[in-house]
């Protein structure tokens, strides 16, 4: 069966199932022909055929590799795939048109069957499904197919098939002590595209470099792919190496490591079993989607039932030994920069977390920079600012405290040049004497 034999299944079937949807008392009335729309039910009477990968001429996927050719050459992080609509891609944050071709429903469908393969049954029964793609030696991509109104849609997120340093990141110089630890809990965090993956990357990479240490890595898909240097590093895809991640990470404890990385921590379960890896002798890194690290020990907790709380609270304050929160930023050469607030454990924070006192963390954070390397997000954007790399106004728009942080730049500003910066200065116009 050719694939235009399943596409006029599809039709017919969908025209049956709209015709007996009808209520018996209308069924004699007439009714006026709608026109066919791709909608997320359309897909599920692919359950009724199966196509051959052989069939297929992979024109879709040509083109798929032309835009990602392009999104690579302009800088972009994600291309996004919409049928009915053109191209975009995420070039310097913003969602932009790569061209004026609009892609067809059918051609949409295609293109999910060309990418997919055999999975494209798990699309149709799961209306989404997460994989990778890899387009040449230096680059593959994460990506996730899905059904929407008007059909098929696909996000591709570029991962470098080299592994950024911290030095290429820019990271802080504390961030690097992390790697040292023999164990406990270290959670990167951050909203979706904040840059999560590549700091997790680049610590784990770190340790690949220095240590001799098995690593674990539990991902969904796997992104950077690691090559054993010094250390042994196993990496299990869920879906298809592990079921899913409270389940992998149980395994992982019988699996000797010294390292494990969990690529997100979902549920509960996961959080539980992440947190006793970290007591008994493992170093767990993970990410959580929170924008700063009061906000990330509140998530977890808020995440048990009222009576597992004190104890979580207890667990979560003994194993934590730092929190990365992070949002990318606009650089003055029109790139994008992490701006990372900085949590890392000492008796103060330990004790903080464990007597609820949560809302004292971030004052915590700001008082320990000079001793600990610990510093807040309005710190970390006024570095940036004294280094150049981001204009006042970014640094503003990013702040978590506008009017702090307006103080400070001018104490900067002044302290390097004896004048308030232009935007405050005050111009005293005076009229011409008569």
């Amino acid at each position: 069966m050719t694939i235009a034999d399943i596409d006029k299944l599809v039709e017919q079937k969908m025209h049956d199932e709209s015709n007996e949807s009808e209520p018996k008392a209308q069924e004699k009335t007439p009714q006026p022909k709608k026109e066919m729309k791709a909608e997320m039910s359309d897909f599920d009477l692919a359950h009724e055929s199966k196509f051959e990968a052989e069939e297929l001429e992979f024109k879709m996927l040509n083109k798929l590799k032309f835009y990602l050719k392009g999104l690579i050459q302009h800088g972009g992080s994600d291309l996004h795939i919409k049928t009915t609509a053109t191209f975009r891609g995420r070039i310097n944050g913003e969602v932009v048109q790569l061209s004026d071709e609009i892609l067809s429903h059918a051609d949409g469908l295609l293109l999910a069957k060309e990418v997919l393969k055999g999975r494209f049954q798990e699309l149709v029964d799961n209306k989404s499904v997460d994989f990778t793609f890899k387009l040449n030696e230096k680059y593959r991509f994460r990506g996730n197919m899905f059904f929407q109104t008007e059909g098929v849609s696909a996000v591709f997120r570029v991962i470098p098939v080299e592994i950024p340093t911290m030095v290429d990141l820019n990271l802080p110089e504390t961030i690097k002590k992390l790697c040292h630890l023999k164990r406990g809990l270290v959670l990167v965090t951050g909203p979706t595209g904040s840059g999560k993956s590549t700091t997790l990357a680049s610590i784990i990479n770190q340790v690949n470099i220095d240590q001799k240490k098995h690593i674990i890595t539990i991902e969904d898909p796997v992104e950077f792919v690691y090559k054993d240097q010094n250390s042994l590093v196993n990496q299990r895809a869920i879906g298809q190496d592990a079921k899913d991640f409270s389940t992998a990470l149980r395994a992982a404890l019988r699996e000797d490591p010294d390292v494990i990385l969990v690529g997100e921590m979902r549920d509960m379960e996961t959080i539980e079993t992440a947190m006793h890896a970290a007591e008994t002798g493992h170093l767990v890194l993970s990410t959580l989607h929170t924008v700063d690290a009061k906000d990330t020990i509140n998530r977890i907790i808020g995440m048990f039932p009222g009576n597992e709380q004190n104890k979580i609270r207890m667990s979560l304050a003994a194993t934590l030994q730092g929190v990365l929160s992070q949002r990318l930023v606009k650089t003055i050469d029109g790139k994008r920069a992490a701006a990372i607030e900085i949590l890392l454990k000492n008796a103060r924070i330990e004790s903080l977390i464990a007597d609820s006192r949560d809302s004292e963390i971030t004052e915590a954070i700001q008082e320990g920079k000079d001793i600990y390397g610990m510093q807040t997000f309005d710190q970390a954007l006024l570095d940036l600012c004294a280094q150049q790399k981001i204009s006042r106004e970014e640094a503003l728009i990013n702040a978590t405290n506008q009017s702090d942080l307006t103080m400070k730049l001018d104490e900067m500003h002044s302290a390097l040049h004896g004048t308030a910066p232009v935007e405050d200065a005050m111009i005293d116009l005076k009229l011409p004497e008569n």
